[in-house]
């Protein structure tokens, strides 16, 4: 008798499983592996890296999954014409945002750009971005900075080659320390790193603060979807990301509360104000907030700011890495690429933005390095607002959507040799025409805005490194 009971527990599980799964094909609903175990849902199927182990679900499953990631449902999509659906057709729908942990503390209480649900504030938030921050005017007009740090770099990496025994040129912080250069200066006039510096201190306090804010978001995703871990000794991660939130915070408000003074005293740099025109991005805001102080409020501008600090300067560091890692291991690409420069601006002069619209072998590296790293691979989650429709599948409203963009990237069927780096893939490329097989920086209304910005610093720090890499590493080795 007492072990007719055992069974008991292993009978309901087996009947939790089997009715959840008649019930999902009964739903509509696309396909999703068996089984979904309880409490944890798929949880069991994911490794590291996710963007990996996503891949292969899909590549058993189908370009559309549905999964169960603890409490959440979770809609997978690995194919251009699923991602295609999400962003045109159902592009309202699927334009909020997860009430992840990330954008309650990072996010201001889902109150930032990255995070507040799609209305009246997001629209605001995007149109300040998309028209005063990061206009195609704003970032010609800055255009002076990214040369001015590139000629540090170009000169820091020669002198480093020229005193290095060996010969060997450690890229990684020096790539960093420029995209975060070209950031803060765009933001705030301020250099933060290399020679005669005087704000190292706080250049070093930033990145002790993007590193805690990078670590601390995984762990947070496990209460995302496991909410009740936080009773399991976990509550602290919350804990932590209020400690980090405080610190970013204050860190900006210490940077407003200097423009502020600086602009009051008529202090500014003059190098980075010529004839009034070149105003940094946070004195632009600032004059913004005298029109309409009850919108541009410091918060506002904080977090505008951090977004655009953070994220700016990781990323592009990152890309840029990679973009190098893969020159150095293909010489013969190297050449083409120091041939169009050549060709087109020869060797008597630094190369400049207006060169971009000759240099379109340059253009085809950016954007192959792009495909093979994307940023952030699984792009930024999305949020069903309401029921809808993708591939012929019912999506239930509140159902997360990863969109699986590394996947689509190295999917064979979408591009050839999807491992080779091979920049020629993208002679002719005609961008949004050709769909969503292409999608570093999202699509639809929640694209990334900044992709302009990002787009101008690689390009040109490719273009000088590139002119002159010969004689700085003569070799082809791996970053």
């Amino acid at each position: 008798m007492d072990s007719l009971y055992l069974y008991f527990p292993v009978l309901f599980f087996v009947l939790y499983i089997i009715s959840h799964h008649f019930l999902h094909k009964l739903q509509n609903l696309p396909p999703s592996p068996f089984p979904a175990l309880p409490f944890i849902g798929h949880l069991y199927l994911l490794g590291k890296p996710f963007h990996r182990a996503l891949f292969k679900v899909s590549s058993r499953y189908g370009p559309v999954v549905f999964l169960q990631f603890g409490s959440r449902p979770v809609l997978l999509v690995s194919s251009p014409s699923a991602a295609e659906e999400c962003f045109t057709k159902n592009d309202i729908i699927f334009a909020n945002r997860p009430d992840f942990l990330s954008g309650k503390y990072f996010g201001y209480n889902f109150t930032s750009l990255a995070w507040s649900s799609y209305g009246e504030h997001w629209r605001n938030l995007r149109r300040i971005s998309s028209l005063e921050v990061l206009s195609s005017y704003r970032i010609q007009t800055l255009s002076s900075i990214r040369s001015d740090e590139i000629n540090y770099l170009i000169r820091r990496l020669f002198r480093v080659s020229i005193e290095s025994s060996e010969n060997i040129v450690e890229m990684k912080s020096s790539i960093f320390n420029f995209t975060f250069n070209v950031i803060s200066r765009m933001i705030a006039g301020k250099r933060y790193h290399g020679e005669k510096v005087e704000n190292s201190k706080e250049a070093k306090l930033f990145q002790e603060i993007s590193k805690d804010t990078l670590t601390t978001v995984p762990k947070a995703n496990i209460l995302d979807f496991l909410p009740f871990m936080r009773w399991c000794g976990l509550h602290s991660v919350e804990e932590k990301m209020m400690e980090v939130q405080e610190k970013r915070d204050n860190f900006m408000k210490k940077e407003i509360e200097e423009h502020r003074q600086l602009k009051t005293s008529g202090s500014f740099p003059s190098a980075e104000v010529v004839a009034g025109k070149k105003k940094t991005i946070m004195e632009v805001l600032l004059d913004l907030q005298k029109t309409d102080p009850e919108y541009y409020t410091d918060e506002t501008i904080r977090n505008l700011m951090l977004v655009l600090l953070q994220a700016g300067s990781d990323t592009s560091a990152v890309t840029l890495e990679w973009a190098f890692s893969h020159l150095l291991d293909n010489l013969e690409i190297l050449k083409k690429a120091q041939a169009e420069i050549d060709n087109h601006v020869g060797q008597d002069r630094l190369i400049d933005e207006s060169d971009l619209a000759q240099l379109h072998y340059i253009r085809c590296i950016i954007n192959e390095t792009l495909r093979m790293h994307p940023a952030a691979p699984l792009l930024v989650p999305h949020l069903s607002s309401e029921e809808c429709n993708v591939a012929s599948y019912r999506v239930p409203r509140g159902t997360v959507l990863l969109v699986n963009a590394w996947g689509i990237h190295h999917d064979p069927k979408v591009w050839e040799d999807p491992e080779k780096f091979y920049p020629d893939r993208f002679i002719g490329f005609e961008g949004i025409k050709e769909g969503c097989k292409f999608i570093p920086f999202g699509s639809g209304r929640r694209g990334c805005p900044g992709n302009l910005m990002t787009s101008a610093k690689n390009r040109e720090e490719e273009w000088q490194i590139t002119k002159k890499s010969t004689c700085l590493i003569p070799w082809p080795v791996g970053i």
